[in-house]
């Protein structure tokens, strides 16, 4: 007997029919002889609906209450999917995700995973019955109900398959698989069999939203067999697996874009030592990551320092830096958000000179600036402007043959 992790997005669960077909999924699942733990999201956009509730009676709500209010999404689609099942003959259980042994950190609103003790889970499933896990949750130290951050239910599930040792993890999702681009975007964009879990973890973080990153992390570190399947279709989807397990000819596996970008700078900011350290240090402080960072060249023992967050960070990250430009004796501060990041990952690129240029040339024919570049043994990004996106996109995808 095996065990399969299932997970189902928003779109899977978005009404009282879609939960009656993954419940269908559920049960052939278990009927090919598996024990199964099904890992759940909120029904359809409950979670922004209950976000513009919190924002209806407090302009700015305390995180805590958030998360008390948001993972309330998760058990309601739980407890219906378990009543559904149920109903069908199948005996299950529903569990939110500190009756699951989900310990996070005390970080509301974006808490990371500790520890997991999943004798709960072990105890239903020696009992016969599947498993139903509110997603995107988990319980602090302190007792507090917590929730992992948007697409938090990809992480729980990866993270229970992980300590539960299961077989693979499936995550159902309204799109087929991973794609060489956003489809929406590319209308040739094709279906990828395999990718490498290095492949997805950089398309995730730069704006592929099949898989969230941390889901992808804890699938690298724990060696979880990962697929990215439709909830709608029958079809295999894309399997995420360690390189070396896999044949890869591509240079580029894919195309990725994010418009969750926001670009900070500080100008004429002091040459020496701890300068640096000052500035990221205390947006660290606040819990903001910061992706890009360029520094301009030295004129009079002063540079430029510009650097990308995402946009919903901005009005934590300007005060921040506001403060740190007076204390650094820096000329002031200035931001933009109407930009995008534009990226190409292949693991093919670490041995194909030219990748970059070839990037480079597609974006110039098509009249496209680019504002700043990063790159990575498997990625190269660009900011570029937010409107020349999908000329971007698309042109990109046609350049590498995807």
């Amino acid at each position: 007997m095996g065990l399969v992790v299932q997970k189902f997005g928003g779109s899977s669960v978005a009404n009282t029919e879609r939960i009656k077909n993954v419940a269908t999924r559920v049960i052939s699942e278990r009927d090919r002889g598996n024990q199964v733990v099904v890992v759940v999201s909120a029904m359809g956009d409950l979670t922004d609906e209950l976000i513009a509730l919190a924002h209806q009676v407090g302009s700015n709500p305390p995180d805590r209450e958030m998360d008390m209010l948001l993972t309330t999404g998760e058990q309601q689609s739980a407890a219906l999917l378990a009543i559904t099942l149920c109903s069908m003959g199948c005996p299950a259980v529903s569990l939110t995700g500190w009756q699951s042994g989900i310990m996070t950190d005390s970080i509301h609103c974006r808490a990371r995973i500790t520890e997991i003790k999943p004798d709960r889970i072990k105890e239903e499933l020696n009992q016969g019955k599947v498993v139903v896990v509110a997603g995107y949750q988990g319980i602090s130290p302190q007792g507090d109900l917590t929730t992992l951050g948007r697409g938090g239910s990809d992480t729980t599930a990866v993270a229970l398959a992980a300590v539960l040792k299961a077989d693979i993890c499936d995550i159902y999702t309204d799109v087929d698989g991973v794609f060489t681009a956003d489809p929406r975007i590319v209308k040739n964009a094709s279906k990828l069999d395999v990718v490498s879990y290095d492949e997805m973890l950089e398309l995730a973080s730069l704006g592929a939203v099949v898989l969230q990153p941390r889901a992808v992390e804890f699938a690298m570190q724990h060696k979880v067999k990962v697929q990215v399947r439709s909830s709608f279709k029958l079809e295999t989807g894309t399997l995420v697996m360690e390189a070396e397990k896999m044949e890869n000819n591509r240079v580029v596996s894919g195309v990725a874009h994010d418009l969750n970008v926001a670009k900070v700078a500080l100008f004429d900011v002091p040459d020496r030592p701890g300068i640096a350290r000052a500035v990221f240090k205390a947006l660290a402080d606040a819990n903001i990551n910061v992706d890009m960072i360029v520094q301009a060249a030295m004129r009079d023992e002063r540079n430029d320092i510009a650097f990308t967050i995402t946009k919903d960070d901005l009005p934590r990250a300007l005060p921040v830096v506001e403060r740190v430009c007076r204390e650094i004796g820096a000329s002031g501060t200035a931001y933009g958000e109407d930009l995008a990041k534009v990226s190409i990952v292949g693991s093919g690129m670490m041995s194909n000179p030219g990748v970059a240029a070839t990037m480079f040339a597609a974006l110039a024919d098509e009249g496209i600036n680019i504002q700043m570049i990063s790159t990575s043994e498997i990625k190269v990004s660009c900011i570029i402007a937010a409107d020349e996106i999908e000329r971007a996109v698309n042109a990109l995808h046609a350049a590498f043959n995807l």
